[in-house]
């Protein structure tokens, strides 16, 4: 039996899907987040800099394993993703970030630890829901040309 692995986002794609993401959430995020916890908006700006740098070498991380163990059991690319596993790869991926962003919250702001738990929670919180509707509305502006295979067996 032959074994389909299908094609996965180019490394141009996967990084304007990155750029575009954390330029978005920054621009989307920020306000809210200064107004929240009340981190002067130039500081909010900076602290959320860094956790989109880091949410950016995450997500190119974690999204290209995702689509690669994904594509591998199911046979399926990444655009084609039914609903209840984006739920999982958004809250999959924003685990991840809280672990690696909680130190740099407490850090920056000077919060303590439960503090700021409940600021990363509620980022966290924004940006599952803005990587939801934000990968979605990508693959549906950039979807993956199938491989000549691909497209006959979608033709099926």
């Amino acid at each position: 039996m032959s074994v389909h692995h299908p094609k996965l986002r180019s490394v141009r794609d996967r990084a304007r899907q990155v750029v575009l993401f954390e330029i978005g959430g920054l621009a989307l995020i920020t306000p809210p987040f200064a107004w929240l916890s009340g981190v002067p908006i130039a500081d909010s700006l900076g602290l959320l800099a860094i956790a989109a740098l880091i949410a950016a070498l995450w997500n190119a991380v974690y999204n290209t394993a995702f689509d690669w163990i994904e594509g591998r059991r199911t046979g399926r690319t990444a655009d084609r993703r039914p609903f209840a596993l984006r739920a999982v790869h958004a809250l999959g991926f924003e685990g991840g970030l809280l672990l690696m962003t909680l130190p740099v919250i407490m850090a920056w702001t000077g919060m303590g630890w439960l503090e700021a738990l409940v600021a990363d929670l509620g980022l966290a919180t924004a940006y599952v829901i803005y990587a939801f509707a934000f990968n979605l509305g990508y693959d549906r502006a950039f979807p993956i040309e199938p491989t000549a295979t691909e497209a006959f067996v979608r033709a099926k």
